[in-house]
């Protein structure tokens, strides 16, 4: 008999040991592409505060070996059911970063140092990548308000259902209206691993900037110019916020990087190998890797990351423009979102149309905020008797549509405004044409709400 493989076997088998390391190379490089920034900074527990509700959190300063450093009574919170992607239409990614050396030393779950959105449309062939600054005060659904990178800590601490990362994504979801399918995270070790395998990433340097690198003695000051970092110096470039612009700049150099190892992964001899030792580095970081991506769903996103053409990913962060500074009573420093430009810069990143937005057709607030067609509820927070009538006929003969006008549950003393459904127009017409005051506006998302806003009429407010 004889033993010898058919040439058309052997071929066939070549080959398909050749699919097999590229599937490998795609789920690595997908995975480090929506999960590379796990910026790592060494962290405290939150500030104390109380959140209604919810038992206060409590600080021990010298915990005991294995303690936590506080509590969290659990409570209902309602559950973001994600939808798988359908291999067609458009998919988003939250990647988050964290810091466990916080539970190496007993301090518990860690916050998310780092939170970005990241999305790919295979019909348009575009994508589009967020930044979320860390500081953003915003509703923590079951929590009340703090800082968004304490959701994932809540959620952990309180073993909410879909624990941390179920709380970070029902809390962006809530901020920008928009449907997340994925969430990913890659630890320390992986990300600097991935990127010394892949021959480091290059990066241009606009102005000297003294970095961090972990286990080195002192600080080393990169220079301008474009300059290829390894591992350790990347994820310092990415931590580093002694800038003037603090996080604000931390956010733009964490994008780069992503770009920088899509960069990297799409030349060939890098790929090349990745190839020829995709066994040896994926056993090496996938322990490292979190997600709930399914091999076969980041294989798709691998090839679809790596083929959309750079010019067709839009990048942005939410920036000064789009938010408030506020101090909160305790001292804290915060940044309080204005939702009309947070909306208008969710839709120029996430919206296939964003192109063709009304906004670029230069048309008057009154139009974009009729072409919105957002429904308004009026409640009357007043001793006013008919405010609320008056105010409705009054803005109906703008061109709102108002379905409600009632009396207020509670007394108002300034007029209040909240977005339910995501309506950037609408609300910036009415905030201008009733001059709400900036503190007292609100994006508390909930699709199965009857009206899109609603005003609480407040003694501030008469009609004109």
């Amino acid at each position: 008999m004889n033993s010898e493989i058919p040439p058309n076997v052997v071929a066939t088998r070549s080959a398909n040991k050749v699919w097999l390391m590229r599937a490998i190379l795609l789920i690595v490089a997908s995975f480090t592409l929506f999960a590379s920034l796990r910026i790592f900074t060494y962290t405290r527990a939150i500030v104390s505060q109380d959140f209604e509700g919810v038992a206060s959190l409590s600080f021990d300063d010298s915990p005991q070996p294995g303690q936590s450093v506080f509590s969290v009574t659990p409570i209902p919170v309602p559950v973001v059911e994600l939808e798988p992607w359908d291999g067609s239409s458009r998919v988003t990614i939250l990647l988050m970063g964290l810091d466990f050396r916080d539970w190496e030393i007993g301090q518990g779950a860690p916050r998310s140092d780092t939170m970005i959105l990241l999305t790919l449309d295979p019909n348009s062939g575009t994508g589009g990548i967020l930044s979320i600054p860390r500081d953003l005060w915003v509703s923590i659904p079951g929590f009340d308000h703090g800082r968004i990178n304490t959701a994932y800590q809540l959620g952990e601490s309180a073993q909410l259902p879909g624990r941390g990362p179920g709380l970070a994504i029902a809390t962006v979801d809530q901020l920008l209206g928009i449907t997340i399918n994925y969430f990913a995270q890659i630890d320390f070790d992986s990300f600097i691993q991935f990127i010394n395998t892949i021959g480091g990433v290059k990066l241009d340097v606009t102005s000297p900037l003294k970095i961090d690198v972990i286990d080195t003695p002192w600080p080393i000051t990169l220079g301008v110019g474009v300059q290829t970092l390894n591992g350790e110096e990347a994820l310092a470039y990415a931590r580093a916020r002694n800038t003037e612009g603090g996080d604000f700049d931390r956010s733009e150099r964490q994008q780069q990087v992503v770009f920088a190892i899509r960069d990297q992964l799409r030349r060939a001899e890098v790929q090349a190998h990745v190839i020829g030792n995709a066994f040896e580095i994926y056993q090496d970081i996938i322990t490292g890797i979190q997600t709930n991506m399914s091999f076969g769903e980041a294989f798709q996103l691998g090839l679809l990351a790596l083929e959309i053409d750079r010019e067709n990913i839009s990048r942005a962060t939410i920036g000064t423009e789009h938010v408030l500074l506020e101090v909160l009573p305790d001292g804290q420093q915060v940044l309080k979102p204005i939702p009309s430009k947070i909306r208008i810069l969710r839709d120029q990143i996430f919206s296939p149309e964003a192109s063709v937005s009304p906004a670029v057709l230069n048309l008057s607030p009154v139009e974009l905020m009729q072409a919105e067609g957002a429904a308004v509820a009026i409640y009357n927070g007043t001793l006013t008797s008919g405010l609320a009538g008056a105010t409705r006929d009054f803005l109906v003969a703008l061109g709102v549509t108002i379905p409600i006008a009632d009396t207020a549950a509670e007394r108002q003393t300034f007029t209040k405004i909240i977005d339910r459904t995501g309506n950037p127009y609408t609300m910036k017409f009415l905030i201008d044409l009733m001059g709400i005051q900036p503190n007292r506006i609100f994006f508390e998302y909930d699709p199965n709400s009857d009206v899109d806003i609603e005003i609480h009429l407040g003694s501030d407010w008469s009609v004109p």
